[in-house]
């Protein structure tokens, strides 16, 4: 009777988490733990660790979507609004919420496929400070900046991401023009120590200098100005900058809008993770990732070597999600849909779930088709990436992988399953590999026993019961993803 009694329970519980009570219940449990997480952050008697207050404004890892994989440094006003249309229709209401417009925003004339270093067209205020392209943004005539594509953005009740470049612009420098409100010029604050050597459209910004703090302030009070709910800031990462990462920090926080902070590129070092903490919301792992298997398959030690410093406010990031269709006017590759196969993609979303990286898709959702649309849509996976807790890889047993994760509220155990195994030569049996392997889980590695029942979260289908033991065939490049009951 006791057992049926803890069944029904459990059934319950899953039951309320899967409906509109789940964020009630999600903050009860948060206040009955509160007492408890407060403990955990003391490191002595007399010290308690301060969580930052822009943590809060990541509690989970964002989702949204980024020009770059489609557009590259060429997308426009018209362009941007037709994939927030389309995500207000048809993810908002999934999760999906950022709408990111990518690179050189400012350049009037850059070209399909890569950067116009040549003979660039700037748009620039009298302060050394970039504005948006007026033939590419219309809307920004007049000195409104984005505001008017953020209101628009925001009226459908999403939110509104900008890239922007480390430092200051050498257009600004050359120009000798003043910082806001200041005595100084862009010229007293600038280094040439450090500049981009990929992008040199700017100069560093010496710390050391009067002035240089102002600078920062003075970006960040104008992107406040129009509305900016994210910053995706490049050549911050790697190499790591950390005077830089400090002045951006301060200067958002000032602002008093909650401006989540996206450091790129990777890998951020591992040894900078107290820092980088202390100051971003997210951190690239990888440099660009595209659609390539072998980038693919890299991710997996990759994230495997972050997985410990997943927590909330703080999410090390996989890079973007090139799904869908890119390669219209981007820097890799021709206009196409994704040169993954389906088994790739269910690798990529699986791996991204159970790990908890940032979901930022890359390709133009106008042009989804069908799979696609289902694929980043399915509310059972999103809520691995969103929700669950204690994620980790479980084996690796040389290409075969699996990773685990829990439901908070439920405690049911999640499972992912991987077969990064490539077709041709087996190293060890020197035979052809199959497309497929059977991949065996014992529940004690789980720390389950007994009998359980599982379900495919991709599929929806439940699976049925199985005892101390749980195998399942996975395709070549291939991915499942379990919940266990």
């Amino acid at each position: 009777m006791k057992k049926k009694l803890q069944i029904l329970k459990k059934s319950l519980i899953r039951v309320l988490f899967n409906n509109s009570l789940r964020t009630f219940f999600i903050i009860l449990i948060s206040l009955a733990l509160k007492p408890f997480l407060l403990c955990q952050t003391k490191i002595s008697d007399t010290s308690v660790v301060t969580i930052p207050a822009f943590h809060k404004w990541a509690p989970t890892p964002p989702m949204g979507w980024n020009s770059w994989d489609c557009y590259g440094p060429t997308v426009v006003e018209n362009e941007v609004k037709a994939n927030a249309d389309y995500m207000a229709a048809h993810l908002k209401k999934f999760g999906w919420e950022y709408i990111v417009v990518d690179i050189r925003w400012y350049v009037a004339n850059d070209k399909s496929g890569g950067y116009n270093e040549k003979d660039p067209v700037f748009n620039i205020d009298k302060y050394g400070r970039l504005l948006p392209a007026v033939n590419r943004f219309p809307s920004s005539a007049n000195g409104k900046g984005f505001k008017p594509l953020a209101d628009y953005i925001h009226d459908k009740g999403l939110k509104f991401g900008i890239h922007v470049m480390r430092g200051v612009p050498v257009l600004a420098v050359k120009n000798n023009l003043p910082v806001f409100k200041t005595n100084v010029t862009t010229k007293d604050i600038c280094s040439t120590a450090g500049q981009c050597q990929w992008l040199k459209d700017m100069y560093s910004v010496d710390k050391t200098k009067s002035g240089a703090q102002e600078y920062y302030n003075s970006i960040m009070d104008l992107y406040a100005s129009w509305g900016v709910d994210f910053l995706k800031i490049d050549d911050l990462s790697s190499p790591y900058h950390t005077e830089e990462i400090e002045m951006i920090r301060k200067a958002i926080d000032r602002t008093g809008r909650k401006i989540v902070l996206s450091t790129s590129p990777g890998p951020t070092p591992v040894e900078q993770i107290e820092h980088i903490k202390k100051n971003a919301n997210m951190w690239r792992t990888v440099g660009d990732f595209w659609d390539n298997w072998l980038q693919l398959k890299e991710e997996f030690s990759v994230l495997e070597r972050w997985a410990q410093y997943v927590a909330p406010g703080n999410w090390p990031d996989g890079d973007m999600l090139p799904l869908g269709h890119i390669g219209i006017r981007a820097e890799r590759g021709l206009d196409r849909m994704t040169n993954f196969t389906k088994d790739e993609q269910y690798t990529l979303m699986t791996l991204f779930s159970i790990f908890r990286s940032p979901l930022m898709f890359g390709g133009d959702l106008p042009g989804n088709d069908g799979f696609t649309l289902s694929f980043i849509t399915n509310k059972d996976v999103i809520a691995v990436n969103q929700h669950s807790i204690n994620n980790k890889q479980l084996f690796r047993e040389d290409d075969i992988i699996a990773w685990t994760a829990e439901d908070p509220i439920t405690g049911d155990k999640y499972l992912a399953l991987f077969n990064s195994k490539d077709k041709g030569q087996d190293a060890e049996s020197k035979t052809l590999s199959q497309d497929s392997a059977q991949i065996t889980v014992k529940f004690d590695l789980l720390d389950l026993t007994g009998i359980h029942e599982i379900t495919d979260l991709w599929s929806g289908e439940n699976l049925g019961t199985f005892k101390n033991e749980f195998t399942r065939t996975i395709s070549h490049h291939g991915a499942g993803l379990y919940r266990i009951h």
